[in-house]
């Protein structure tokens, strides 16, 4: 609708029209051109009338002035008829046809259609227009030089060649003005006369016929004699003459109105009179009414014909006259155009814009008229016909009003009385309220971020003295209930121009509930104004006028239902808009969920580091953000949008409104609340999509994703990567390496990096993700299409329906493969809603950086949320973020950010095997203590790629428990030894990679072999089967890969060992009489039948028992069965032997073995107590001393030695069944040693005694070779024969130890005897002679010592022996 203007009262509308089949952009270009006149100077128009009806023409060619001319965008409507005399200026009094010319066209059809088209806009019964004119416009120069003649009169034809178009248009327009003003001269003849005055006050609006019926004069007199005559160039009153006693000022005309008389505009005169009664009355027809209002009609004549002075004059003559209650609205609009004049004598003067010298506020005048008006209106009522009346009375009234504000505003906006001032009051420009004085203006229903500040509002009031508060209660005045009683238009016109003032003045909030009301009103007319099947329609305009065609009024049929035959948009959009500002004031935004086309690819919400920084502060800043507004205002609002959209209809609008406010509000809607709107925004997105709108929601649902999970491969199907020169070492190595290297160091750093590796999927194999999604809303969520955005390597996936359950948080699973080797990059998901578009939300991996970067942008929100206050609109959540933003616009911008997304590595195809059998029973085994068992299992190879490689790892429940022991080190030494010792040696599970093939083709079937050794406290173990597929083709000439990949079947046994017998009590012994060699006859075989017992014996038989000890130990039987257990002896230097003793179940058998002496070098026994493992820097935690350190090394290597040396068996009595018996759970103490090593100098004692010729006797021994048996008193001779055993040279020394001493006689020393240097393998005798003084049991000891070495370790032999002397000859 055409903008309000103060200076309406003086401007002469002309309406343009189109003409035919002008083209929409013929049409605006030419009506553009025209609307660019929009004054007249009256030296401009021409005079050739001279008659009465010239009287509003300019005095002379010279005269000053001009006409103002308005262009409306469409005629009054009827409702307004009655006002065509009251206000002639708001009807178009010239209309000007723009029509186009071709080369076929036919100026008769054109002028006939012109025609046409004014009795279409224009009723037959009405005054209007005035004057009319058709331009046809030529588009070729073929119909150049057309004489029109006198066939077509009111058509001009503007040839395309001519030059100047637009000064000719003038010259036209200049034309269509002089005959409008002696069309208005002709009016006035028509009222000057006493029935026409008469007629002027038969109503308070009257409405005259057109001259055809005005009746003849009573006295058939060319003149009327009540009236003065009014010459034509002189038109000022003579006000000393007899005018005002004819209309003295307390005359009353008594009313004979009433409800029926307002239609007939002739019920004011007696009906058909008869022509003798008219005789009868000369003059009480025109003496009976005042002409106060013929004056105010004249000075709207002269208003419009620019000639102010005498407006002024007949204003103030009609204001003087029309103080009667009948005349109240007469009256007030005197004062409007007597308002009016001023502000058009200051715009065409060329000085005194400032007004009288003294005068502060010029217009203070001008206001306290337009004030006075205010009040008539507002006090005038109708005396008949209220409901007819009270609707024009309401429009004067608020257009009064109007005027008073805009006369305020204009001064106040242009920065107080001046040309700014009177060109926006007079030429308002299509946007009034955007002065040229205020540098950062909006629109009224724009974003109020680019409003203008307070500051910058309060600068104008002290500029001018006119505050807002007084333009908005001055504006305030119109808005009312008495709005009820206009017609819609204007209505809405009126409440348009009230909230476009107010959001001006920056009361936003105001602006927002009167838009309200215009919406209202809108959506009435609309509603009236659809066309109904079976009732009439609407008297439309040309369509060259637009979408305003809907804002005539529509008479519909009553009780029917409405059918829409042709549904428009046109214009929908601007009243969308109005709702989003409304809603935007009230702190809601209906653009949250944004509108695209429904083919618009799927979108990255983040496609730049600076939209996605921006979108995260948004979704963060939302959840941190203070609630604004009353949410059931708001929900009043927002049901108020979504039915507006409604009823337009625009579905798609409707869809974003609801997801907008469920986006938004959904934290303080009911759950009523939520599934209504939820369901209203579903079927308008089915009816939009059934109706063919290209237009879709984007996804409104937030951030749908909180996590994204990639799970990992199973065992079976899991890749591990290996370096490829671990081929070119051992099987045993390579085993090592497919089982994993393990780490040598007790703390490696490196080892926490090295398990945050990528995941590792396979080419063309399907791999599972597991994607969160998130629900707030109390409705399920159903998301037509989710899938999943990656990069890199392609990725080949199918898009699924999703239903989210409410309030939940829901895992869905995708599964999807990569075609090709290389990198995936997992960036998020790809979502659509049922009838949106799809989105793509990223998910960043939640980094150290990134969880940063967010917490740091958190507490600067929270930190900027309550460190400044915001009031009023300011505090809005877009308008806190704006301000915030800016402030962090150097700090996001200075710092590179970077974004990590799940990465997947993805590797060449693999081979993949299964385990097709086994020769185990429900995986399950069975095994004595030391049995060994084999198990086959059988591969098939069930893909497309053979396996090349086989490799064999094993685990069982033994391992575990021995790692974590080795790995806390509170073991020994020793048992750190044993403990390694039976991890290594001793496994539950081995096999020979020699025997076992290396190949297994596409769809071929292998077996292999594991050994089950079986061992106490395993209770279960696992095979692993690591394969590969290495040598691959390749297709170009690259290098060859650095690494490989091997796959891993697990085969779980469940193993169960009887623990049947036990070895403990181990012993080393000594021979007895280690001093003596006894003779074979000396033993008694009389017990000894058996032939185990005989081979026993014969086994402990031995040559010179001084290189031999006895080994012994006791087995136990805790099983049911009897048990055959075996030793066997493999000694160098000695011959195999063995012996068998059969077990009984629960009883003990104790083995004795014959074991040579074992001899081991000094750089052997010194060396440190190995470490199976590789482990390094390895500290040691004993606190030994050098020789304690140095007996347990002698210790743990002669142990070692004696367990080569000796081996058991077990077999089961009567059975297959065989198996080892472990000795490594003895210990060796010291005894045991010194028994079972060979000593570094052998000591031989014995006694001998020589006859009288110096020939060597030998002295008795006891039969069983013990002692010996001298007689007491008689000279013996000890002999102690020493013998360098050790590899090196000794320099020896004896002592000697007798006991008693004191009952023997010995010549020498005892102690320090020297020995010598005795070589490898030399003998050396000392010979002390003794004698016995006493009957009794003697012991004597020798100890040997070197010289050269500590005391600790110079004893290097000793020996012992026992005399048993009698008193018997």
């Amino acid at each position: 609708m055409e903008s309000f203007a103060y200076g309406s009262l003086a401007q002469i509308r002309v309406l343009l029209l189109p003409v035919g089949n002008v083209r929409r952009s013929t049409f605006e270009r030419w009506a553009l051109d025209i609307k660019s006149i929009d004054t007249i100077r009256l030296g401009d128009i021409s005079t050739d009338v001279k008659d009465e009806r010239s009287r509003f023409m300019p005095n002379h060619q010279l005269a000053s002035g001009c006409l103002h001319l308005s262009y409306p965008s469409h005629p009054p409507p009827d409702s307004h008829a009655p006002l065509s005399v009251f206000r002639m200026s708001d009807f178009p009094l010239a209309v000007i046809g723009i029509a186009s010319c071709g080369p076929n066209d036919s100026l008769a059809t054109i002028l006939a259609q012109f025609q046409n088209a004014l009795h279409e806009v224009f009723p037959a019964s009405s005054m209007f227009p005035l004057a009319g004119n058709c331009f046809v416009f030529e588009e070729s120069d073929s119909t150049t030089n057309i004489n029109l003649g006198d066939n077509f009169p009111g058509l001009v034809v503007i040839p395309s060649v001519m030059g100047h178009k637009k000064t000719y248009v003038g010259t036209l327009i200049a034309d269509l003005c002089s005959k409008v003003l002696v069309e208005l001269g002709a009016v006035a003849q028509t009222l000057e006369n006493p029935l026409g005055n008469e007629y002027l006050n038969a109503s308070l609006f009257p409405n005259l016929p057109p001259p055809s019926e005005m009746p003849r004069s009573l006295d058939d007199e060319p003149r009327r004699d009540s009236l003065p005559l009014l010459p034509s160039h002189n038109s000022q009153p003579d006000l000393n003459g007899q005018l005002r006693a004819k209309t003295p000022l307390g005359l009353k005309r008594a009313s004979t109105m009433s409800p029926g008389l307002l239609p007939n505009r002739h019920s004011s005169l007696p009906p058909s009179p008869a022509p003798g009664s008219l005789k009868k009355r000369p003059t009480t027809i025109g003496a009976a009414s005042s002409h106060g209002r013929f004056f105010k009609v004249l000075a709207d004549f002269f208003l419009l014909a620019g000639r102010l002075e005498e407006a002024s004059i007949w204003y103030n003559e009609a204001i003087v006259l029309c103080k009667a209650p009948q005349d109240i609205a007469w009256h007030a609009s005197a004062l409007e155009g007597l308002a009016t004049v001023p502000i058009v004598e200051a715009w065409s003067s060329t000085h005194g814009i400032n007004g009288a010298a003294n005068d502060k506020n010029p217009w203070m005048d001008v206001a306290d008229k337009l004030t006075q008006a205010i009040a008539l209106y507002q006090r005038a009522v109708p005396a008949s016909e209220p409901e007819a009346t009270l609707s024009l009375l309401a429009y004067l009234y608020c257009s009064s009003v109007l005027r008073h504000s805009t006369l305020l505003y204009s001064v106040w906006s242009s920065k107080g009385w001046g040309p700014l001032a009177f060109t926006a009051m007079l030429q308002p420009s299509p946007s009034p309220f955007l002065p040229a004085t205020l540098s950062n203006n909006a629109s009224p229903t724009s974003s109020s971020s680019a409003r203008n500040t307070y500051a910058a509002l309060e600068r104008l009031t002290v500029i001018t003295g006119i505050t807002r508060a007084q333009i908005a209660a001055s504006i305030s005045q119109a808005h009312g209930p008495w709005l009820c009683h206009l017609d819609p238009r204007e209505r809405v016109r009126i409440l348009e121009y009230i909230a476009a003032m107010f959001g001006a003045l920056g009361y936003v909030r105001k602006e927002a509930y009167l838009l309200r009301e215009v919406l209202a009103c809108l959506m009435d007319m609309v509603v009236c104004g659809r066309e109904e099947s079976g009732s009439g329609s609407a008297r439309v305009l040309s369509a060259g006028l637009g979408n305003r065609n809907n804002s005539l009024n529509v008479m519909t049929a009553q009780g029917t239902v409405g059918i829409r035959e042709n549904e428009r948009t046109d214009g929908n959009d601007s009243i969308l808009h109005i709702v989003k500002h409304i809603c935007r004031v009230h702190g809601i935004d209906l653009e949250a969920v944004r509108l695209l086309d429904s083919d618009t690819p799927s979108r990255n919400s983040c496609s730049s580091r600076a939209d996605e920084d921006a979108e995260g502060e948004d979704d963060l800043a939302h959840a941190l953000q203070e609630p604004f507004g009353w949410p059931e205002l708001q929900l009043d609002i927002v049901r108020e949008a979504i039915a507006v959209a409604e009823a337009l209809p625009d579905h798609i609008a409707v869809a974003q409104f609801a997801l907008s406010s469920l986006k938004l509000l959904h934290p303080v809607m009911s759950p009523r609340d939520q599934h209504d709107i939820y369901s209203q925004a579903s079927k308008a997105m089915m009816i939009a999509k059934r109706r063919g709108d290209v237009r879709a929601v984007d996804y409104w649902s937030g951030q749908p994703i909180t996590g994204i999970a990639v799970l990992p491969l199973p065992l079976v199907r899991m890749p591990i990567e290996k370096p490829i020169s671990l081929l070119s070492q051992n099987s045993t190595g390579a085993t090592s390496i497919i089982t994993g290297v393990r780490d040598p160091f007790l703390y490696n750093p490196r080892k926490a990096l090295q398990g945050q590796t990528k995941t590792v999927l396979v080419q063309n194999e399907p791999f599972d993700l597991v994607v969160t999604l998130r629900n707030p809303y109390v409705f399920d969520l159903e998301l037509q299409s989710l899938q999943l955005s990656t990069s890199g390597v392609t990725f080949v996936s199918k898009a699924f329906a999703v239903v989210v359950p409410a309030n939940s948080f829901h895992p869905v699973t995708i599964t999807g493969r990569a075609t090709e080797p290389g990198t995936l990059v997992v960036r998020g998901c790809i979502v659509q809603a049922p009838g949106g578009v799809s989105r793509e939300f990223v998910l960043p991996l939640a980094t150290e950086e990134e969880e940063e970067r967010k917490s740091s942008r958190r507490s600067a929100i929270e930190c900027e949320t309550g460190r400044s206050k915001h009031s009023g609109l300011d505090s809005r959540p877009w308008q806190k973020s704006s301000k915030r933003g800016s402030t962090q616009v150097t700090t996001s911008s200075s710092i590179k950010k970077t974004v990590r997304f799940i990465e997947c590595i993805v590797v060449p195809e693999q081979p993949l095997l299964r385990i097709r059998r086994t020769s185990l029973t429900h995986g399950a085994v069975m095994l004595y203590n030391g049995e060994m068992s084999t198990i086959r299992i059988t591969l098939e190879n069930v893909s497309t790629l053979p396996v090349d490689l086989i490799r064999l790892t094993f685990d069982d429940s033994t391992i575990a428990p021995a790692q974590q022991a080795l790995s806390e080190g509170e073991l020994s030494v020793f048992d750190t030894y044993e403990t390694e010792y039976d991890l290594v040696h001793r496994p539950v599970f081995t096999w020979s990679s020699e025997r076992e093939p290396q190949e297994i083709g596409p769809g071929q079937k292998r077996v292999i072999t594991v050994n089950c050794f079986g061992k106490v406290g395993c209770t279960n173990g696992v095979v692993h089967v690591s394969y590969a597929h290495i040598r691959r083709s390749q297709d170009t000439l690259q290098e060859p890969s650095e690494v490989f990949h091997t796959r891993q079947l697990s085969y779980p046994v469940l193993v169960t060992v009887y623990h049947m017998l036990e070895c403990h009590a181990m012993d080393i012994l000594s021979y007895s009489g280690a001093t003596t060699t006894l003779p074979p006859s000396t033993t008694d075989d009389s017990d000894e039948t058996t032939p185990e017992a005989r081979a026993r014996k014969a086994l402990l038989h031995v040559g010179d028992i001084a290189d031999w000890c006895i080994f012994s130990i006791e087995v136990r039987n805790t099983y049911g069965l009897p048990f055959e257990v075996t030793f066997e002896r493999h000694q160098e230097g000695a011959e195999h032997a063995s012996i068998t003793s059969l077990v009984p179940p629960g009883s003990t058998s104790r083995i004795v073995l014959p074991i040579k002496k074992i001899s081991l070098s000094e750089d052997h026994v010194s060396r440190p107590i190995p470490m199976l493992s590789d482990r390094q820097y390895v500290v040691s935690s004993s606190k030994l001393s050098a020789e304690e350190e140095r007996s347990q090394r002698e210790l743990f290597w002669y142990r070692e030695e004696l367990f080569k040396v000796v081996h058991g068996r077990w077999r089961e009595t009567g059975g297959t069944r065989a198996g080892n018996l472990s000795l490594r759970q003895q210990r060796m103490s010291l005894p045991m040693l010194e028994a079972l090593r060979v000593e570094t100098a052998r000591v031989r004692m014995s006694l001998v005694r020589y006859d009288e010729d110096g020939k060597e006797q030998p002295v008795p021994v006891d039969p069983a070779g013990t002692k010996y048996l001298p007689p007491w008193n008689e000279f013996v001779y000890l002999r102690t024969s020493i013998t360098n055993l050790s590899p090196a040279d000794l320099v020896l020394t004896l002592n000697l130890e007798l006991e008693p001493a004191q009952h023997v006689v010995y010549q020498g020393e005892l102690a320090d005897i020297s020995v010598g240097r005795l070589a490898k393998g030399e003998t050396h005798d000392v010979e002390t002679p003794l004698t016995f003084i006493a009957c009794g049991r003697f012991d004597f000891s020798a100890e040997i010592w070197a010289l050269g070495r500590t005391p600790e370790s110079g004893l290097v032999g000793h020996g012992k022996m026992r005399i048993d002397v009698s008193g018997d000859p």
